[in-house]
């Protein structure tokens, strides 16, 4: 299984960015999708997941309003479209497939990261 993260940068405030995520080696529409981040020596955290039909989406409450997760099961990729960035989103943006049951929030319910993609907002 691989899931590669793209479409980081560098964006100014008030910006935006759209990140994809394309995996391969398992049955993409399968599984529930999700975009988490994480600063350097802190936990990974949740930012957003989507059901394997895209019905449903779940958002952490510091990104509501401003980021909308979205996927293309017949490109086996998820998206996170970014809008009014901030500085504080200046993290590595990860995506993962939900693999064990448990909470869609909890990052020990997802697996297989792969590498991230940096965003970086300025002030």
């Amino acid at each position: 299984v691989q899931l590669q993260a793209s479409g980081g940068g560098l964006v100014q405030a008030g910006g935006s960015l759209r990140l994809s995520c394309a995996s391969s080696g398992l049955t993409f529409s399968n599984y529930v999708m999700g975009w988490f981040r994480q600063a350097p020596g802190k936990e990974r955290e949740f930012v957003a997941a989507i059901t394997w039909s895209g019905g449903a989406t779940y958002y952490a409450d510091s990104v509501k309003g401003r980021f909308t997760i979205s996927r293309d099961n017949t490109k086996n990729t998820v998206y996170l479209q970014m809008d009014s960035l901030k500085p504080e989103d200046t993290v590595v943006y990860y995506c993962a497939p939900q693999v064990k049951s448990g909470s869609i929030y909890s990052v020990k319910t997802y697996d297989y990261w792969g590498q991230g993609t940096q965003v970086t907002v300025s002030s």
